[in-house]
């Protein structure tokens, strides 16, 4: 049976994980002033136009650089479905299953 570690909150703007905070109050989105404003500014600059207050956007470069990381992770996994085909033992396998998750929370972190 797989355990899940909880998920901490991430920051709405840079997607960094933000502390707990156990008192009382509003759950935090930003990690910190900064974000909180560059998020106002895009809202700001969003208002009044077609485009979703959602909507991300991306320049080439960062499409190009999230391509890049989708394929190393694509390749990632091709290369335990190969091992694991091999017949290499679960000590073999860790490794690469580390590397998996570390580059799927790379690309989690992504903004």
């Amino acid at each position: 049976m797989r355990s899940f570690a909880k998920k901490q909150p991430a920051c709405a703007w840079c997607g960094k994980e933000i502390p707990v905070n156990h008192g009382r109050g509003r759950k935090r989105k930003y990690c910190g002033p900064s974000c909180k404003q560059r998020a106002y500014e895009q809202r700001t600059m969003l208002a009044g136009t077609s485009i979703d207050e959602d909507a991300v956007i991306l320049n080439r470069n960062r499409v190009a650089e999230i391509r890049d990381r989708l394929y190393a992770l694509r390749c990632a996994a091709e290369d335990i479905r190969t091992a694991s085909a091999e017949g290499a033992s679960a000590d073999d396998l860790a490794p690469l299953c580390d590397e998996l998750v570390g580059l799927a929370q790379q690309l989690e972190r992504l903004r």
